[in-house]
């Protein structure tokens, strides 16, 4: 049996903060960040939201979505670097939150590519029948970690929540193949100490390779081919990067997913935040080969092909 995606929801917060509002806190300018970066806006959640908030609200849109209760969830997997604090996992404590008495709760720590380690792995339990319902939420409060004064890091980032359930769909259907990968070498550039670190220049270079070779790698795992794909939903960490995995797949501009000029990077809940908005904007269909990728700290990577429908 295959795993798929059998229901989507998000969360972003009220607040936005564009590139105007930067130009007043750090000396950086609009046109500066658009052309290097894309990003023309963020979202930034409020003090008294935090990370479970966030994710609570995204799980119950995605659990209402697949036409289940909460009741039905088995196990619960949470790809976050800015839990509400260092235990508990705020899978656990999302589990109190929507009544999912029965899952078992964790979180998953692998920064930007964290959605697609907490996807990978619910698909093991369930194409081993030990589990039938995954919950599976990216969710960041990054303007957190962020450093305001930081002209390198502060227009980058921004705060969100994207969940999927997980569960067993009909044949041809779901995940067709998966790649995973980590290079601990690169931990040294990009990291948290009290607030976000980034070498740019590397994790550039990094992630300009390593996104495209992913998702030429799941295509020729799943035995198809570039032609074959219908959309790419990349990590949305800057459309350079972005831009440079949609070249390597020979794909037109309208087959990539693009929202990072909305929300900015929002870390593991990026690629959840626009598989939800690409749905909503008709650019998903049934049976569409779709390709996910996403990459972050640790140095850590991971992508899916998927054949969308339940």
């Amino acid at each position: 049996m295959n795993a798929g995606i059998m229901g989507i929801g998000r969360y972003v917060p009220e607040k936005v903060l564009t590139n105007a509002d930067l130009e007043k806190m750090v000396d950086t300018s609009d046109e500066w960040i658009k052309t290097r970066t894309g990003i023309e806006e963020r979202r930034v959640a409020e003090d008294t939201m935090d990370t479970s908030h966030m994710a609570t609200l995204a799980a119950k849109r995605a659990i209402e979505n697949a036409g289940i209760s909460a009741e039905e969830i088995d196990m619960i997997i949470v790809a976050t670097v800015t839990p509400d604090q260092p235990f508990p996992s705020v899978g656990c404590i999302l589990q109190e939150r929507i009544g999912a008495h029965r899952a078992a709760a964790f979180d998953v720590s692998a920064a930007c590519a964290g959605f697609m380690y907490g996807i990978i792995t619910g698909k093991q339990f369930i194409e081993t029948n030990v589990y039938k319902h995954i919950l599976v939420v990216g969710v960041e409060k990054l303007s957190k970690i962020t450093d305001w004064t930081d002209r390198n890091t502060a227009v980058l980032f921004g705060d969100g929540a994207g969940a999927v359930v997980l569960g067993p769909v009909s044949e041809g259907r779901g995940i067709l193949s998966f790649e995973l990968g980590s290079d601990g070498t690169g931990a040294k550039h990009l990291y948290q100490d009290e607030y976000i670190q980034m070498n740019g220049r590397e994790v550039f270079k990094f992630a300009v390779r390593q996104m495209g070779e992913s998702a030429v790698n799941v295509i020729e795992k799943a035995g198809l081919t570039k032609e074959d794909v219908d959309f790419l939903i990349p990590h949305q960490a800057n459309i350079r990067i972005m831009e440079a995995a949609r070249e390597r797949l020979n794909l037109p501009v309208v087959k990539m997913s693009k929202t990072i000029h909305k929300y900015g990077n929002t870390s593991a809940a990026s690629i959840p935040i626009s598989i939800v908005e690409e749905l909503e904007n008709g650019k998903i269909k049934d049976d569409d080969l779709v390709v996910m990728v996403g990459f972050g700290g640790g140095l850590t990577w991971g992508a899916i092909a998927i054949r969308w429908g339940r």
